[in-house]
């Protein structure tokens, strides 16, 4: 995008006898603002619309109507009423209170949401609708998520109350421990694709259902509920959340807050829910992929024309924004149907129960791959002829190694003759690239399955190489 618009501002400088680099600083701040920009909105407007929709479910659960007034007959306004109600309400500051930290730590947990988003991609392919591609995007995902405690450790820490600060380290005790088996469920579809890049995760998972992770085999379906367990505390849901039990600390954490800086943290609370279940669609649920591959089956492809690309793409974020959005209305519903734990079997379930299951899913998941290479659906099936093999290598300029990131090459696998893939050979050396890029007879016959961001190989050697 960078470059795109570094295009149109050379093709409009050069009118005026100027000329803007194709690298320039400028088109690289234009693409951050629009990235930025479209994930707050995804994040606000999200808000608005989960916050209108816990109150139906609450109410379908208990028997009520929820909202019905303000907006309409389903109360479609009920929560930007809420909003402007907040923004008029008086900031209030408890006297004792450290007046710096109360006041950044709201922006601390929501500036922590928002940045997960930026290595979370809702399409793939050669050119893949994501704020920043990053080869370790599962990583970078939830390192980020980790630092909202952070901002909940400040509030309580900083409110000058003793109900607040017993919530905060409830909630510091809670997140540190299920980081743990979050991340071990986590490594499970690493595993099986070979990369920590989400793009590669999600496009390996092409074709039909039966090609999502949640189905390769029974280790890895019940890594899934497992994740989804501590995807559930780690963001302080219910039953899970006793940072802010209200029948013991009042409202926890954020008992002193109000006003703006109150919404600030309930924002960062459901943006948290739709990234951990973003990224439960995209590691296990097939991404932007639907049951039925009907962007394929409709020609909608890169070699389509960008126009049919472009649909494609808007097809594959409503596929992983509705899988999302039905994550976080899962949430909801166990939020209003279970009672809320002790913090003593909130740290039981994590301890004696999520750590050993997940690590336990994670051998059998190795022991799988290693009996039975190239199955999935439980084994019942082989992978199709264009199944994706990812590795990952160095890009080589100017006769030497360039630093920085590892490029990701995604090839079509060469199947063995029991129809099982092929390993890919290592590539063990700068010569190894070498030949593999200037196209020698002794590369193995591995055919392009995408051109991976149009940057295609010198010497005719058809593979393609993104960031």
């Amino acid at each position: 995008m960078a470059q795109f618009f570094n295009r149109w501002l050379d093709w409009i400088v050069s009118a005026l006898g100027g000329s803007v680099a194709a690298d320039s600083v400028v088109g690289h701040v234009l693409a951050a603002l629009i990235h930025v920009g479209l994930l707050l909105n995804l994040i606000a407007v999200g808000a608005l619309v989960f916050i209108w929709m816990e109150r139906k479910v609450a109410g379908r659960i208990q028997d009520r109507l929820g909202p019905t007034r303000v907006g309409g007959k389903f109360g479609w306004l009920q929560t930007l009423a809420d909003g402007l109600k907040l923004i008029t309400k008086e900031d209030l500051m408890p006297g004792g209170a450290d007046r710096m930290l109360f006041r950044i730590a709201p922006y601390v947990s929501f500036g922590a949401s928002v940045a997960a988003f930026l290595a979370i991609p809702f399409a793939g392919g050669s050119f893949p609708f994501v704020a920043q591609h990053l080869n370790t995007g599962i990583f970078f995902v939830l390192a980020v998520l980790g630092l909202e405690v952070f901002g909940v450790i400040l509030a309580g820490y900083s409110s000058a109350s003793k109900w607040s600060l017993f919530g905060a380290m409830r909630e510091a005790a809670q997140v540190v421990s299920y980081e743990v088996p979050l991340g071990m469920c986590a490594v499970v579809p690493v595993l099986l694709v070979g990369s920590m890049d989400l793009v590669a995760i999600g496009d390996t998972q092409a074709g039909w259902f039966t090609n999502w992770l949640v189905f390769h085999d029974p280790f890895t379906f019940v890594v899934f509920w497992v994740y989804f367990t501590c995807a559930t505390a780690s963001v302080n849901r219910a039953p899970f959340d006793l940072a802010e039990a209200e029948s013991e600390l009042v409202a926890g954490f954020h008992t002193e807050y109000s006003g703006l800086r109150w919404s600030f943290f309930f924002m960062a609370e459901y943006g948290s829910m739709l990234s951990v279940s973003l990224l439960a669609s995209i590691l296990f649920l097939g991404a932007w992929h639907g049951p039925v591959p009907v962007a394929s089956l409709l020609g909608l492809g890169e070699s389509a024309g960008p126009v049919a690309w472009y649909l494609g793409g808007l097809l594959g974020t409503a596929n992983v924004l509705f899988k999302a959005v039905v994550g976080v209305v899962v949430m909801m519903w166990v939020r209003w149907t279970l009672p809320r734990l002790r913090i003593d079997q909130v740290m039981t379930t994590c301890l004696k129960y999520c750590t050993p299951i997940a690590a336990v899913m994670f051998l059998g998941a190795v022991a799988w791959q290693y009996a039975l290479p190239g199955r999935t659906f439980f084994g019942l099936m082989r992978l199709p002829a264009a199944a994706y093999q990812v590795t990952e290598g160095w890009e080589r300029t100017g006769g030497a190694t360039r630093g920085g990131a590892p490029r990701i090459v995604v090839r079509e696998a060469d199947l063995s003759a029991d129809g099982s893939p092929a390993p890919l050979r290592p590539r063990a050396s700068v010569a190894d690239d070498a030949a593999d890029r200037t196209g020698a007879a002794s590369r193995p016959a591995w055919p392009a399955l995408v051109a991976v961001g149009g940057n295609e190989l010198p010497g005719g050697s058809g593979e393609a190489w993104r960031d």
